[in-house]
């Protein structure tokens, strides 16, 4: 008697182990694939961004050379320095080429 409920027993527990394993399974894909997801919603507005911020630093870089120019100072061309890495920092996470990079 004992052996037939201690085997009905150990079957339960197999099952419930298995089901456990099924639902850690499907929980690590949809972990995986919000994360696949967030990623693409970062790369997507890191590239409509881009478009706002390129007129930006376009605009302002010819307005600076002009500037420049007109008063035979290059003094005033220093703020394209830190916009430049901006723009090239934007550019390249737009690219997904900088998400590739911290995932290697």
């Amino acid at each position: 008697m004992g052996f037939v409920f201690s085997e009905a027993v150990n079957d339960s527990l197999k099952g419930q182990q298995e089901f456990m394993r099924q639902q850690l399974e499907r929980q690590l894909v949809l972990q995986n694939l919000m994360r696949e997801r967030q990623t693409a919603m970062q790369i997507a507005w890191t590239r409509e961004f881009l478009k706002y911020f390129g007129t930006f630093f376009g605009l302002s870089a010819v307005l600076l050379i002009t500037g420049a120019i007109k008063r035979k100072n290059s003094a005033v061309l220093l703020p394209i320095l830190p916009l430049s890495f901006v723009f090239s920092y934007q550019y390249d996470m737009g690219n997904g080429t900088l998400l590739q990079r911290i995932k290697g």
